[in-house]
């Protein structure tokens, strides 16, 4: 199998290249399992992030790398956007999204009642594995604003293809669409 190699700020990570349904290839970064590869980039993005007053992150690549880092910066909580509304999110906020590059269809981003209150007049930053077409960025962002938040920081451990030219972001390293 081919991999891409990538430096992620002293931490080597290869990555297995794999074709999408669209016929785009891309460098596959999974946290998932993983707990030094998390450590690691938790640990440096929540230099990058220190800041902010509280995080928030959807499910599910981006849950235990936002663990980390809140715990890095001493917060108690951060607030998690979900991919499906659970019984005790009846009261939430919902946003739907454009297909993300992995996905291939629209989705929606659910946010509990509580998660919202917890970024309200807040400092966010945002916290996700990896940023490509910025879909599932943009509704991050959304959430944040309807819960009267303000986003902050936007903070990723790969910034994919065009996505790295972005300068309203911050990211450990940089993978290619192949």
């Amino acid at each position: 199998m081919n991999t891409y190699k990538v430096d992620l700020r002293g931490k080597t990570a290869e990555l297995p290249i794999i074709p999408l349904p669209s016929g785009v290839k891309i460098a596959f970064f999974n946290l998932h399992g993983d707990v030094e590869l998390t450590e690691h980039c938790g640990k440096q993005l929540a230099a990058m992030v220190s800041d902010c007053e509280v995080l928030l992150t959807a499910e599910s690549k981006g849950l235990q790398l936002t663990h980390v880092i809140a715990r890095e910066l001493g917060h108690a909580y951060y607030a998690v956007a979900r991919k499906s509304r659970k019984l005790y999110m009846q009261d939430g906020l919902d946003v739907e999204i454009e297909s993300s590059i992995t996905t291939g269809r629209e989705q929606r981003l659910y946010l509990s009642r509580h998660d919202a209150e917890l970024m309200r007049g807040k400092r966010v930053g945002i916290i996700d594995d990896v940023v490509s077409t910025g879909h599932s960025l943009v509704g991050l962002e959304k959430l944040v604003a309807m819960s009267g938040g303000i986003v902050h920081k936007k903070a990723f451990v790969l910034a994919e293809g065009h996505a790295a030219e972005r300068e309203d972001i911050c990211y450990l390293g940089v993978i290619p669409l192949l």
